[in-house]
């Protein structure tokens, strides 16, 4: 009798072994499920997570842009205009005598500082560096250059993938400063969640736009820009899980398998992130500017009802064509809003290599 007892004992204790170590399992495999899906370390390297979700873009230029000059009035009620001539929209001032300048503050509390008449400013021209020597204006308001800088650029945009190094491509063509049109020199960069609130649709002659709400601190970062060129942003991300968390991963298309016909981009004009169908109309693999190798027609009613079609914010949309990720919308023609160009995607994959 005994023997008995103890062996259903011996029963009931594996049975519960077994069901709880059985669960614990299952819950594990989840997690790990979970943690392999948002995770870039087992993605293969010919393979990319297409992107589609917006974010917030802040810039901080290397060094104080130049935007231009102006006539300041000294305390005599005289203007003088002393970095005339000496300096121009699109330099990037380094350094002012011995100080080295990053920013606008800076440079505004060493030239409030100066007691002499003149000092040397360090620029940055092109990839020149150069010294010029320039007055100060005793102004009522105390010395002055009389010179227009700025030293960051915010905004919205798309990313347009993911790879294997959590690296990502954005905007497929580059930031510039809106008075210069001069490409912005970056120092640093990072990305930042936000929420599409609003969408102004395209007319003829007026390109639409996404707004979205962006708030610029530590707890909303989702990663760095470290390189913003002329094919687009690039730089890593920190918190795959805040955008990549639902992807599958697919090829990137070479040259020989992107053709003319229908094709799918994916934006989230809708507040989430959707594929919408359009057509690629013509290919110019000899453009003199990579971001506009592809022309686009946007084909998809839904799309034109809430957009009227390509919008600024949607830059860096990925374009899918036969489940490949063939690069991404970059430009809308302004007189059709229905239009737009894009880049190839390999020309992206040339800046995360």
């Amino acid at each position: 009798m005994w023997v008995k007892w103890y062996r259903r004992g011996v029963l009931i204790v594996l049975v519960a072994f077994m069901l709880l170590g059985g669960s614990y399992c299952f819950l594990e495999w989840k997690q790990g499920q979970f943690e392999q899906e948002v995770s870039t370390s087992n993605l293969d390297e010919n393979l990319l997570i297409p992107g589609g979700m917006p974010v917030g873009i802040y810039l901080e230029t290397d060094g104080v842009m130049v935007l231009g000059t102006e006539a300041v009035e000294d305390t005599g009620g005289v203007k003088k205009e002393p970095a005339r001539h000496l300096v121009k929209a699109g330099d990037y001032i380094v350094g002012i005598d011995e100080k080295e300048i990053g920013t606008k503050k800076e440079l505004q509390e060493a030239v409030g500082q100066e007691e002499a008449d003149e000092v040397v400013l360090h620029l940055r021209r092109d990839e020149e560096y150069l010294d010029v020597k320039t007055g100060l204006v005793d102004s009522e308001e105390g010395k002055k250059l009389g010179i227009w800088v700025k030293d960051n650029e915010q905004g919205l945009g798309t990313i347009t993938f993911l790879d294997s190094q959590s690296r990502f491509g954005a905007l497929g063509h580059g930031i510039r400063d809106t008075d210069t049109n001069e490409l912005l020199e970056i120092g640093d960069g990072r990305l930042y969640t936000t929420s599409i609130q609003d969408i102004r649709k395209g007319k003829s002659g007026t390109p639409g736009g996404m707004e979205g709400v962006i708030v610029y601190n530590n707890y909303n970062i989702l990663g760095t820009v470290e390189q913003n060129t002329e094919d687009g942003l690039y730089g890593k991300i920190d918190r795959i899980d805040a955008l990549f968390s639902d992807q599958k991963p697919v090829p990137a298309a070479s040259m020989e398998e992107v053709h003319t016909g229908d094709a799918q981009i994916r934006c989230a004009v809708s507040g989430k992130v959707e594929e919408y169908q359009i057509r690629i109309t013509k290919i110019d693999w000899n453009a003199r500017e990579a971001n506009k190798a592809l022309v686009l027609e946007v084909t998809d009613e839904k799309l034109l009802d809430a957009t009227g079609g390509i919008v600024q914010g949607m830059s860096g949309s990925p374009i899918l064509q036969d489940g490949r990720l063939v690069g991404a919308v970059t430009h809308v023609f302004v007189q059709d809003a229905r239009m737009g160009y894009g880049i190839y995607i390999g020309s992206m994959l040339n800046h995360v290599k």
